[in-house]
């Protein structure tokens, strides 16, 4: 009887391993980000969890390489394998030793593994060109998310393979592309009037030009980075109210928007999330016209600008009060009352009072 029992408890136990464990695993993996790695060794615990995760498709559709090293020749054995066939989604950011020898690779060795892929991460692989660019874009014809940030290599030349070969693009990020110019912004504008999401923080060689031919085509954006571009004027910033579904907008360093500029911004009824540290030409005047156009605002830095008072944070009170969550007014010295226990008398619902450091 105590050999009986002993039998089928280990039997219960097997039971366990086999099917409940396996599922445990597969919800997790199917909740968290997991990186290749860690999907890897999840594989050579058992084989009814190397079974179990094989038989989930979704799990082998997001390839996440991110900050590992030798990640371009982990990225060709991937791609080799069956179960990466239909990736939709490919992360690389931070990652080390991609080049574009390796995105060549790909495209002779694992073209067909590509052809369902809707996102691809390129940030900070600074040894990526306009040449790895042509080859790994003429393999995704699906793609709508090209984020390429920090990376002088790419210019004018590798927007035109992505505008040529990628149709669908819809976010897009060429943040510290400092080689792109007013020529690569225009094919951008011209190929893609439904773009959503576009980056272009510290693109230096843009001017207002640019920045227009983008506005007076693109009208479905609703995320614009602008950070850090000095450069740029009223005579473009007043396109910005073209965008009806315009959410975000990051316009740190905009040196020469003025109020007339920020009251053509304040047409973008939808506008949730407003940047406008060191703007130093804007004055109460031009937050007052944000307050009484863009009611669903949440977030809003006037960090260092000198020529706020309270009087702009009054008339937020009266429009935004129970929608802001963040407000930095550091640096605001025409703002007597920037206390936290002023702030949140005028807005309650206040939990983040400092957004640079």
């Amino acid at each position: 009887m105590e050999e009986h029992g002993s039998t089928e408890s280990e039997s219960k136990e097997d039971i366990w391993c086999r099917e409940t464990v396996p599922k445990v695993f597969k919800l997790v993996c199917c909740t968290l980000p997991l990186s290749h790695i860690d999907l890897v060794s999840l594989l050579l615990l058992s084989p009814s969890l190397h079974r179990t995760l094989l038989s989930c498709q979704p799990l082998w559709e997001n390839l996440n390489l991110r900050e590992l090293k030798n990640a371009g020749n982990r990225l060709i054995a991937a791609l080799s394998l069956p179960r990466y066939r239909n990736v939709k989604q490919i992360n690389l950011e931070f990652a080390r030793d991609v080049e574009d020898t390796h995105l060549i690779l790909l495209k002779d060795k694992c073209f067909n593994s590509l052809q369902s892929l809707e996102s691809l991460n390129l940030n900070c692989c600074q040894k990526i060109s306009d040449t790895g660019i042509e080859a790994i874009s003429s393999c995704c014809p699906r793609l709508k998310s090209f984020l390429i940030y920090w990376n002088v290599r790419v210019t004018n030349r590798g927007l035109q393979y992505i505008v040529k070969n990628c149709k669908h693009i819809v976010d897009l990020n060429i943040s510290g592309c400092k080689n792109i110019s007013d020529q690569g912004v225009q094919l951008v504008a011209d190929n893609y009037p439904e773009l959503e999401s576009l980056n272009l923080t510290r693109c230096v060689k843009l001017t207002d030009d640019g920045l227009k031919s983008l506005l007076q085509k693109c009208f479905f954006l609703q995320h614009l980075n602008l950070y850090a571009l000095s450069s740029f004027t009223d005579e473009a910033y007043r396109n910005i109210c073209l965008l009806s579904r315009l959410k975000f907008l990051d316009l740190c360093g905009a040196q020469n928007l003025s109020d007339e500029g920020l009251s053509c911004i304040s047409k973008c009824k939808n506008l949730e999330s407003l940047n406008l540290t060191w703007c130093v030409r804007v004055t109460d005047e031009g937050v007052i016209s944000i307050a009484k156009g863009c009611a669903s605002l949440q977030f809003l830095s006037l960090f260092g600008i000198v020529g706020v008072t309270d009087k702009c944070l009054e008339a937020l009170s009266k429009s935004c009060s129970n929608k802001i969550t963040t407000l930095d007014v550091n640096g605001c010295i025409g703002i007597k009352k920037r206390s936290r226990e002023d702030l949140l008398q005028l807005f309650p619902y206040l939990q983040c009072y400092k957004v640079h450091s």
